[in-house]
């Protein structure tokens, strides 16, 4: 199953708030989800406007969940430590991939001089 952390869509015509929600991506925007761990009031004033719970969102992540375009800018906004541990998680992970595929190219090359 594979898990996004988006936006869902709520309220009235010209009155939409969002919940940050962690949900299947097969489900419909607006459909079943797993956990809501923020929102978003875009109407709201500065200060309270957006609300992710950190603690949650890094759970989320830490099992593999992926963020949307726009979910990713407002947690950038709100959580910029998990955005951070994100980021390093990826860069480790294509730092080992490059290792491996260097390991299976020296390898060949050996089998190739015999």
């Amino acid at each position: 199953m594979a898990v996004k952390i988006r936006l869902r869509q709520q309220g009235c015509k010209n009155r939409t708030t969002y919940r940050l929600v962690v949900a299947d991506s097969r489900s419909p925007r607006d459909g079943k989800y797993l956990e809501t761990i923020g929102w978003y009031q875009p109407l709201a004033k500065e200060d309270s406007q957006l609300f992710v719970q950190e603690d949650r969102l890094s759970h989320w992540l830490q099992l593999g969940a992926e963020l949307s375009e726009r979910a990713e800018s407002l947690v950038k906004k709100a959580a910029p430590t998990a955005i951070l541990a994100l980021k390093e998680r990826e860069a480790l992970k294509r730092g080992k991939e490059i290792a491996q595929r260097k390991a299976a190219q020296k390898s060949q090359e050996r089998k190739g001089q015999k």
